[in-house]
């Protein structure tokens, strides 16, 4: 019996029954698969330069913000309590959680969405894509192997989206792969489909909490969201001094706790009787089912008002638009100096894109730019364009 079988339910990922990595390694003699998986992302050179990548505040504009570090390590936390309730693998979700965000870039999505406008021409850039990239192919860990060689079940978990032409791509290269159910249906393992909603649980819960330690959310505003404000009163009217100015920080983490509380028994018990609507019998059951890790109908629509608040309030605040604009040219442009400067790029990537430019081939050459790219962390890619421009655009 594998360490915590006996624990799993039948619909649960067992890691005896993995479908394996895509280069056979003989199992550890004191980790499961799936504890493997963690370890190895965790020891990562990507996961370390997530401490130094922008969520909402570019790094250097405060130390308290969250990063795409401690965001992952949220996401890992809630997902592992709804985990345990549903008797799922722990250590799956984990290392889904930890390794999501491998492959984004350096200024969240504003340095994502500069950077799929650069590659337009050669095959766009997908972030959920290229967390596969790294953990496939771009960490340099292992003599026998490129990437981490990490177990089907954490690689498709990491792979939440794909567009149909990369899913085509990745189905040609390993058929009935992690991009089979984007071209012909179906659904992930519980396990990942948890880990997708703890993300949104938690990205919600702490871009409150940053917006309103920036000063660019406040709450009185927050008082406009149903489901942040019916805490607030609560905690409010449990703790009265709290309405002070002494005790907003207290009310404000109060309040978002015992949102957090209220959303993780909701997906509980929203999960349990989907479960029991469907009573998948195993991971493949599973498969062929719509998506059973789910809010309520009513913690759904509550939720989604949440982030249409954030969107007006926040991610488009003008202070955080004005950051997130040179945040953009800094990565257009670094784009633009590598790929018409391949020689100013670190030596292994200098060969590569001089290798593809010279074979003719354009598309891998713009590829190996975007890689080194996306792998910066914010402060580096400042420090680089600086360095090729002379410009400081982030002080």
């Amino acid at each position: 019996m594998t360490k915590n079988s006996g624990l799993l339910a039948p619909y649960a990922c067992d890691p005896a029954h993995t479908r394996g990595r895509r280069h056979p390694q003989p199992p550890a003699p004191t980790r499961t698969e799936y504890q493997r998986d963690r370890d190895r992302i965790v020891h990562s050179s990507a996961f370390r330069r997530l401490v130094y990548k922008t969520q909402v505040f570019v790094n250097h504009e405060g130390d308290l913000y969250r990063t795409r570090l401690t965001h992952s390590l949220e996401v890992a936390q809630l997902a592992r309590s709804i985990a345990r309730s549903l008797r799922l693998n722990e250590d799956l979700v984990e290392a889904i959680s930890l390794a999501h965000d491998l492959g984004h870039t350096p200024f969240g999505h504003a340095g994502q969405d500069a950077l799929n406008a650069c590659m337009q021409g050669f095959g766009g850039f997908e972030h959920n894509l290229q967390s596969l990239r790294v953990v496939d192919w771009l960490e340099e860990r292992y003599p026998e192997f490129d990437g981490l060689n990490l177990t089907f079940e954490t690689r498709e978990g990491i792979l939440k989206h794909c567009s149909r032409r990369n899913a085509e791509l990745l189905e040609s290269r390993e058929p009935h792969g992690v991009a089979w159910r984007f071209l012909h249906g179906g659904q992930p393992s519980l396990e990942a489909q948890l880990c997708n909603l703890a993300d949104e649980i938690a990205y919600n819960a702490h871009d409150i909490d940053d917006g309103v330690r920036a000063g660019l959310v406040t709450l009185a505003q927050l008082r406009e969201v149903p489901l942040f404000d019916r805490y607030r009163a609560a905690v409010q009217s449990q703790y009265p001094q709290l309405a002070e100015p002494a005790g907003q920080r207290r009310l404000l983490h109060e309040a978002i706790r015992r949102m957090l509380s209220d959303q993780v028994y909701d997906v509980i018990d929203s999960t349990r009787a989907a479960l029991a609507r469907h009573h998948p019998d195993s991971v493949q059951a599973v498969r062929a089912l719509p998506a059973l890790v789910c809010f309520s109908a009513a913690m759904r629509a509550q939720s989604l008002q949440l982030k249409q608040f954030l969107m007006r309030a926040l991610y488009r605040h003008p202070q955080v638009a004005q950051t997130m604009d040179a945040a953009q040219q800094i990565v257009r442009e670094l784009f633009a100096a590598y790929l018409a400067a391949p020689h100013e790029l670190p030596v292994a990537q200098a060969q590569q894109a001089r290798q593809a430019l010279a074979a003719g081939a354009p598309a891998q050459g713009a590829r190996v730019v975007a890689d080194f790219i996306a792998g910066m962390t914010d402060r580096f890619a400042a420090r680089e364009h600086e360095r090729l421009t002379g410009l400081r655009l982030l002080v």
